[in-house]
């Protein structure tokens, strides 16, 4: 089962799911519900380069830092950048690159932790909320989904 959701996942979710030993942790069940096809990842050459690099700087081992972009570039979508203008630029400059790629992706939510984000979801069409928020509303959008077939 398949939702309209299209997400960014900043960088801080793609480490802490990473870094997490709980088996009942959001950000695990964030991916496992993603690579079963339930949503969409959306990543840009620069949301890339950031995951990499932060994941570098918490010394995550490269073979893992190979396999989770191995992953994103094989089950997500990449977004091309065409647009560069954002009608809010945020204080972190690392944070311009998630928000293109939402913009130009029509993405439906940004997960993340910075509370900065979430400041300036007034300004975009998509939501930007942390990782229980975005699976409290996949669960229900699923359950929908469900109801309606």
């Amino acid at each position: 089962m398949k939702t309209s959701f299209r997400s960014v996942p900043d960088t801080n979710i793609v480490i802490a799911s990473e870094k997490s030993r709980s088996g009942s942790s959001p950000n695990r069940e964030f991916f496992d519900r993603w690579e079963k096809g339930e949503f969409q990842i959306l990543y840009s050459d620069d949301t890339l380069l950031e995951y990499i690099g932060k994941m570098k700087e918490k010394e995550i081992p490269e073979r893992i830092i190979r396999r989770i972009i191995k992953s994103v570039m094989k089950l997500g979508q990449h977004i091309r950048i065409i647009f560069y203008h954002l009608p809010v630029y945020p204080n972190d400059p690392d944070d311009i690159a998630f928000l293109l790629c939402a913009d130009n992706g029509r993405a439906t939510h940004i997960v993340s932790y910075d509370k900065h984000f979430k400041e300036m979801e007034s300004v975009y069409s998509f939501r930007i909320c942390d990782t229980l928020e975005f699976l409290i509303e996949l669960r229900e959008e699923l359950k929908k989904s469900l109801i309606r077939h």
